[in-house]
């Protein structure tokens, strides 16, 4: 494509973030970046399990340009008249800790990702709810290799589940989920009851070669939660 014919940032910027609006009723960076095509869905799925330091790391652009765009993306939403919704955003591992987004660490610009603008056309209950499930912790997501001789790269055990690091896969003991107690996935009601009474989860994904992507399998649960889930009314 020429120069004269490029499709300038603040026009990119401006599609993603209201075909994301129209969407899902609100608008983020990460929407924005993935939307103009310099953020990889999956790579932002690995920084969320904690195995990339910081988003920017994975943003297929410069630093001035990423700053540019976020910049472009909050006077979109400020002359959009769309409402700010700080957002907590921590990773898919058992420690939960606090996900960085740039490489500077800088509190605004950590801030600005963190931002979520919402649509003023909600009410405020469906802002709230809106606001309380982005805020949500994602879910544990605990894999069944297909191959089972695989070595935990902390203290070189095994077992039949594993939790992919940044390093390599590790044992549910040395992630700390080796006491919960296996699910499997086919009743839906007694999952449903057991996941609600059980204050931590995590789900149970095996891959499948015939569909090329994980596959729900089951959840791990607390012993005492699937003990009581039966009794639940």
């Amino acid at each position: 494509m020429s120069r004269k014919n490029r499709v300038p940032l603040a026009d990119r910027v401006a599609r993603a973030a209201e075909a994301a609006l129209v969407a899902q009723h609100f608008v983020s960076a990460i929407d924005v970046l993935t939307g103009i095509g310099w953020l990889d869905p999956g790579a932002a799925e690995r920084w969320r399990r904690g195995q990339i330091d910081c988003l920017e790391e994975v943003v297929q652009i410069d630093a001035p340009r990423i700053s540019k765009a976020i910049r472009l993306f909050g006077s979109w939403a400020t002359a959009k008249e769309l409402l700010p919704s700080p957002t907590a955003y921590v990773g898919r591992t058992p420690d939960r800790p606090t996900l960085r987004f740039s490489r500077s660490g800088n509190p605004a610009i950590e801030n600005s990702y963190r931002t979520h603008w919402v649509s003023p056309e909600l009410s405020e209950k469906k802002r709230a709810r809106l606001a309380e499930t982005a805020s949500r912790p994602p879910e544990l997501v605990v894999i069944q290799p297909l191959n089972t001789a695989w070595i935990c790269h902390r203290c070189g055990g095994s077992g039949d589940l594993l939790m992919m690091e940044t390093p390599g896969p590790a044992c549910l003991r040395c992630v700390g989920l080796d006491d919960l107690t296996y699910l499997p996935a086919g009743d839906a009601l007694l999952t449903r009851r057991a996941k609600s009474k059980s204050s931590r989860h995590a789900v149970v994904v095996r891959f499948s070669r015939t569909r090329g992507r994980y596959e729900r399998q089951g959840l791990l649960v607390e012993p005492q939660a699937l003990a009581d889930a039966p009794q639940a009314t």
